[in-house]
């Protein structure tokens, strides 16, 4: 499909190549045609199906959607986002897949709820046909299955979507046939993968640079003290971090959730005080380390003696952070040894600890190590 002319998303990013606002990038290029290609669809959907030729019978058959997957920071969200503002479909939805699922799992259970008793209903089928009669084109960013209720909800749920006239547009870090890899029970997911193949066409945006990562070095990443300047270079540090916009997501864990106010793709933004001042542990770290590739924390503090807890929280952190090999931006009230003055024992030789691995992940051989690492797991997950 190479020979596919440029239409309104490819035009828009030789426009910002050409005004130096974007680096030109051939796969990215070759992803933007696809986006093309959609719209394309979009203008000339598949006929109705009519009875005796004349009556039209059922809802409208679903456009073929796109599932663009490809390594970190590589602009697809930044082109679904683009899609998504021109496709001409009113009813459209544009969300995290995770947040997608927490609300389809919300909804399913509501629906059981009410039904009442003796109704044999599937509240899967009644969630889908109200989402249905809402929304046309569902954009997902960040498509990725580790969750085995999501998984076993996921192809019950889009088989009657598709049928129903629905179109997906996703971006993944992951391949399809990759998705809940080695997850529990993944016999009973493999037909999801088939309906994505052929409910979608599958674009591979091929290796390329982070471009979101481009000009990061270690004098941004560790910032300190706190005072307004340092706000001020983290605030657009982060701007350059999440071009594709942010959102706040809830993290499942255990049970629980576990909530990110600011989320961009696979970055994340904290204040000090929401890692550390909740009741979170090792598990939740875990997690958000699983989701996010780097993250921003603000608003480190100097703490005293007495503040065991937020300073064990702040260890378990950084090495759960150190251990997933994930960037991270800090902003501090002073140097890392200068954090916590523990009175001794394990405490200071487990800050000591710390200390170090924060000066260590502020390198720049430690930039490049997490990107690397990213970029893995990106292909393998």
């Amino acid at each position: 499909m190479a020979d596919t002319p440029a239409g309104e998303i490819a035009l828009w990013l030789d426009g910002e190549v050409a005004a130096g606002r974007l680096t030109a990038d051939a796969a990215q290029r070759q992803a933007a045609l696809a986006f093309d290609r959609l719209l394309r669809r979009f203008a000339a959907p598949p006929p109705r199906r009519r009875l005796l030729g004349v009556i039209p019978v059922g809802p409208a058959p679903a456009v073929r959607g796109l599932y663009l997957w490809g390594g970190v920071g590589r602009g697809k969200t930044l082109l679904m986002d683009r899609f998504h503002a021109a496709a001409p479909v009113k009813r459209k939805r544009r969300q995290h897949f995770h947040a997608f699922m927490a609300d389809m799992h919300e909804a399913i259970a509501a629906a059981r709820r009410a039904m009442a008793a003796g109704d044999a209903r599937d509240p899967v089928e009644i969630v889908a046909q109200t989402l249905a009669g809402d929304v046309q084109l569902l954009c997902f960013d960040e498509f990725s299955v580790t969750d085995i209720a999501d998984a076993m909800l996921l192809g019950r749920l889009f088989s009657r979507l598709f049928d129903l006239g629905l179109t997906l547009v996703a971006t993944s870090n992951i391949a399809p046939d990759r998705l809940y890899w080695n997850g529990l029970n993944r016999q009973s997911f493999l037909p999801f993968v088939g309906l994505l193949k052929d409910r979608c066409e599958i674009v591979h945006l091929k290796d390329g640079a982070d471009h979101r990562l481009e000009g990061l070095s270690a004098a941004d990443v560790y910032l300190s003290p706190l005072v307004p300047a340092t706000d001020a270079a983290a605030e657009h540090l982060w701007a350059g971090l999440s071009t594709g916009g942010e959102e706040a997501r809830d993290l499942r864990v255990k049970g629980r959730l576990v909530h990110v106010s600011r989320a961009a793709g696979r970055r994340a933004r904290f204040t000090f005080a929401e890692l550390c001042d909740q009741p979170l542990g090792a598990t939740d770290y875990r997690a958000i380390a699983r989701h996010f590739d780097l993250l921003m924390v603000t608003g480190v503090p100097r703490l005293a003696a007495g503040e065991r807890n937020r300073a064990k929280r702040f260890i378990t952190l950084i090495d759960v952070l150190y251990d997933a090999g994930r960037a991270l931006v800090l902003t501090a009230d002073g140097e890392p040894a200068d954090l916590y003055r523990a009175t001794g024992g394990n405490e200071a030789l487990e800050f000591a600890r710390t200390a170090s691995r924060l000066i260590e992940m502020r390198s720049e051989a430690w930039l490049h190590q997490a990107a690397d690492v990213s970029h893995r797991q990106s292909l393998t997950a």
